[in-house]
């Protein structure tokens, strides 16, 4: 296998955690060096881990062993690091989403083209059984010819459990840029790229009350839409519709489903790598469950680090960058939808990823 990739992560908030107990696992990648603006954060995020060095943003992005920086600052940081760790030559593999706006995922993307450097981006949920399973039941034709789609997501706000929410309410959070990556990849990756959006959003509350932590009781203004909903017309004719909230309590919709001419798929949650993939085929009394034929086995975040690390050169990455910004773009389109009442055409596009055969992480 040769020698593992060495990666430098930039950012060692909440989600670090899960990707370093990946990195630890994976023989492919070795976990380098950390950094964060603040190095008391980095130093207790990396205390189990052995041989991990802490070094200043800059200092990691020169580092010469640093094969690849994984980028898992807040959104609306994404490009400007993924833009240095370009400009040092490395290639970067990016929290979602790519950017907090199209126009700066577009620069990162022609800046890593004319570096000659790959870029990949999360969410790499998409590749573990859950979805991959859904996804060869559609390939094998055992709901026929897909017609349609629906993906919900419903929830308060994460203002009720998390200390400091308010990037989710700024530019580059909402529902939509905050849980839509999951959703969206996985319809892209189950239905194939889309070609045009039509939109509705709103915003109930001006403000929101954080409800844990040494700030519980503050309240923290909304600038961005909490409740977007809208139809995605996929390349293929197939349509998909999308409700991303948090205006909602609960809700008992499926995370997704998926209809065929022939039968219907329940595919579980895209925030989580597994889960059962039911089917409901045309003369069937129930849905039954399909058993696990594709996929990362045992997946945690960052898997999609190490499928990116080992993509050959001249092949598209499955989480890589041109599926992310295809993602971004519908986002962003489909607010601008919301917005001017019309719908959009999503002028970029991308490949459908390849499939991942059932095997281990």
């Amino acid at each position: 296998m040769g020698q593992p990739v060495n990666v430098g992560v930039v950012g060692c908030g909440a989600i670090s955690a899960q990707y370093f107990q990946t990195i630890e696992r994976l023989p492919r990648l070795r976990l380098a060096a950390v950094a964060d603006l603040d190095l008391d954060r980095a130093r207790e995020a990396v205390r189990p881990y052995a041989g991990v060095d802490v070094l200043g943003v800059a200092e990691l992005l020169a580092d010469p062993r640093i094969d690849v920086v994984l980028n898992l600052t807040i959104p609306a940081a994404h490009a400007e690091i993924a833009l240095r760790a370009i400009d040092a030559g490395k290639d970067v593999y990016c929290e979602k989403p790519l950017a907090a706006a199209r126009t700066d995922a577009e620069r990162v993307l022609l800046a890593a083209d004319a570096a000659g450097v790959r870029v990949g981006c999360a969410p790499d949920t998409v590749l573990g059984t859950g979805t991959q399973t859904a996804r060869k039941a559609i390939d094998d034709g055992l709901i026929g010819r897909p017609v349609a789609a629906t993906a919900t997501m419903m929830t308060p706000g994460h203002e009720r459990w998390h200390p400091n929410p308010d990037f989710y309410y700024v530019p580059g959070g909402g529902p939509l840029l905050d849980m839509g990556p999951y959703y969206i990849t996985s319809l892209v990756t189950l239905l194939g790229p889309v070609a045009t959006v039509v939109g509705a959003a709103s915003r109930p509350r001006a403000k929101r009350t954080i409800g844990s932590g040494p700030r519980q009781g503050e309240e923290i203004p909304v600038t961005v839409d909490t409740h977007v909903t809208g139809v995605l017309v996929h390349a293929s004719g197939a349509l998909s519709t999308l409700v991303m909230s948090f205006d909602g309590v609960a809700t008992k919709s499926p995370h997704i489903e998926v209809h065929g001419e022939s039968g219907s798929l329940v595919v579980p949650n895209p925030n989580h790598f597994d889960g059962d993939v039911l089917l409901s085929a045309a003369g069937d009394a129930d849905w039954r469950p399909l058993p696990e034929s594709a996929g990362y086995l045992g997946a945690g975040r960052g898997v999609g680090l190490a499928d990116f690390a080992a993509t050959p050169a001249g092949t598209e990455p499955r989480a890589g960058g041109a599926l992310a910004f295809h993602v971004l773009d519908i986002m962003e389109s489909l607010l601008a939808s919301a917005h001017s009442g019309a719908g959009v055409p999503i002028t970029s596009t991308c490949e459908r990823p390849l499939p991942v055969p059932l095997q281990d992480a």
